[in-house]
């Protein structure tokens, strides 16, 4: 789900929309791994909203979107390293469940809609059918290596691990759809990364043209007028993956509102006498603020194994032998001038 913050961000100096990625051209990004996949999962469909699948029926469009973006991020002059989820804290087991409901609720209302020949529809509710099995993730893992793309393993949130390596500078900015990676202390985040082009809007036979957009902690938090503690109270306020619900009745203005006028979360509940906080948010807090995360990744891109990745690709799943042989030759190539380009040198490729 992630923390609906987009009403107090989008219109704030802190964003940023990059009308192409080639001007981030040299800089090291850590991806929410999970995030993404699941991006792939919702976006690369057929247009009833069958996902891309292989001979045996195996789902393969994460691994579709996995491959050819990476690829187009690196031809694009940036250095990708995905983060992967590791065990998720106790806090979260609520906001699984009731993910895992609504995809089962979205997949019956698919199938009825394909039934009925409501195509559209069917599509729509197909999107939010994805689901990642520890199969699906350990090839994408397998896949990177073989692409040379570095990953790590997060003890915990992907997106804590991710935020803990931009602020420490081994990586430049968090790359995922949430804001909560700024609630984890990340200094940049790049958001419409992973999935980017046009966007139907929800509803309407209309689309849109979906830019990466850039969000600077400092910048927003100084536009506000708070701290980030407050920016998580103010999170806590609305809903967070931690406590989905939040308080009823409160708005991202109204929440910061409140923070701003009263401090803190704390004195902030003392003048909502009737809400209902049927949650703990001291342990929201501490999971936002210490996370579980580790030092134990080394960033490391190396060329491409073409033979690895035909194995994956074409000999396992099915793929088209010419579009991966011809992708893997764009992917080797952009490894190769990204590493000889003058003006970053082999230093500024294998850094930061």
């Amino acid at each position: 789900m992630g923390v609906n913050l987009r009403e107090l961000i989008e219109e704030s100096p802190a964003v940023r929309v990059i009308s192409d990625l080639r001007e981030l051209r040299g800089r090291t990004v850590a991806i929410d791994g999970y995030n993404a996949l699941y991006q792939f999962l919702a976006a690369i469909r057929q247009p009833d909203g069958t996902p891309l699948m292989d001979g045996r029926g195996r789902v393969t469009s994460h691994l579709s979107g996995l491959f050819y973006r990476t690829i187009n991020l690196v031809e694009s002059g940036l250095r990708p390293v995905y983060v992967f989820d590791g065990k998720p804290p106790e806090l979260k087991a609520r906001e699984i469940a009731e993910r895992a409901a609504l995809r089962e609720e979205s997949l019956r209302k698919y199938e009825a809609a394909i039934v009925e020949g409501r195509i559209e529809e069917a599509r729509k509710y197909a999107q939010a059918t994805g689901r990642l099995t520890t199969e699906m993730v350990d090839t994408s893992k397998k896949l990177l290596d073989a692409m040379g793309v570095p990953y790590v393993n997060a003890p915990s949130e992907g997106e804590a691990q991710a935020a803990y390596m931009a602020r420490k500078g081994d990586v430049w900015a968090s790359v995922s759809q949430d804001y909560d990676s700024l609630l984890f202390n990340t200094p940049r985040l790049l958001r419409n990364v992973t999935v980017s082009g046009k966007r139907k809007l929800p509803g309407k036979d209309v689309y849109v043209d979906i830019k990466p957009e850039l969000v600077e902690l400092e910048q927003l938090l100084k536009f506000l007028g708070i701290t980030r503690e407050q920016l998580i109270d103010i999170a806590i306020l609305l809903g967070t993956d931690f406590n989905p619900e939040g308080v009823k009745g409160v708005g991202p203005k109204t929440a910061l509102r409140l923070i701003k006028t009263h401090g803190n979360l704390e004195n902030a509940l003392k003048t909502l006498p009737n809400a209902k906080v049927d949650f703990n948010y001291e342990d929201i807090r501490r999971i936002f603020i210490n996370p579980p995360v580790t030092d134990a990744y080394i960033v490391t891109w190396r060329e491409p194994n073409v033979e690895a990745v035909r194995r994956i690709l074409v000999d396992e799943y099915d793929f088209s032998e010419e579009r991966v042989s011809s992708a893997v030759e764009r992917l080797r190539k952009a490894y190769k001038e990204g590493v000889k380009t003058p003006s970053r040198g082999l230093d500024a490729w294998f850094k930061r």
